[in-house]
């Protein structure tokens, strides 16, 4: 099955992304390892069977290498003032490829083509909960369902489960028609980035995180 694998993407940018790693890391190094989960991520994306990588990204790419990789996606601009806003134009946006939208961020650089090609099986929606009470993945037959987000609270503690229930909510999707994907850790703080960097040691997010010696030390 084809999907349109959508990706939320921040340009990194010193200051401007991951500064919850900001200390132990300053702000330069921030941007060295959102980068490289970025890659790591636009990497795993285009090597997906049946997956069009769709990136939805906000901000301006000075860094070479990003450029050269979202050269070989599709990019488009994020639109909103909030991130549930711009989660839900996104969505929107990519509704023209008349396929099934799996939707990632850019804070898993453990996933891999195998689980983002077996997260992209699914019937009506599909909903992957991030360790810290989040989510990580979400999927829709209809990309036009992503408006029920609009209402959700994002980056708190119960936005996997207020998600949920608003994808389930009156007139909306059966408990069968949400498949459930499996629960990963995203790096929004340095005990995460070390434990997501423990989990794919051979990838260019780890070898960054380990090249610093703020986190080494």
């Amino acid at each position: 099955m084809r999907f349109c694998l959508l990706i939320m993407a921040k340009s990194p940018v010193p200051g401007e992304v991951k500064t919850r790693l900001c200390p132990p890391l300053s702000p330069e190094e921030a941007a060295d390892v959102a980068a490289a989960s970025l890659l790591d991520t636009l990497s795993a994306a285009l090597d997906t069977p049946g997956a069009v990588p769709v990136v939805a990204l906000a901000g301006v790419v000075r860094r070479e290498d990003v450029r050269d990789a979202l050269a070989e996606c599709v990019v488009i601009p994020q639109r909103g003032d909030t991130f549930a806003s711009r989660l839900v134009h996104a969505h929107a946006d990519v509704a023209r490829f008349r396929m099934p939208v799996l939707q990632i961020g850019m804070d898993t650089p453990q996933v891999t083509p195998s689980l983002l090609e077996s997260c992209g099986e699914f019937g009506e929606a599909a909903l992957g909960f991030a360790a810290d009470g989040g989510w990580w993945a979400l999927g829709l037959r209809d990309p036009l369902r992503a408006s029920v987000l609009r209402d959700v609270p994002m980056s708190r503690s119960d936005t996997g489960a207020r998600t949920l229930e608003a994808l389930q909510g009156p007139e909306r999707l059966r408990d069968d028609e949400v498949r459930m994907l499996p629960t990963l850790s995203d790096v929004d703080t340095i005990e995460d980035a070390r434990l997501v960097a423990g989990q794919v040691p051979g990838s260019r997010f780890a070898a960054t995180l380990l090249g610093i010696t703020a986190v080494t030390s």
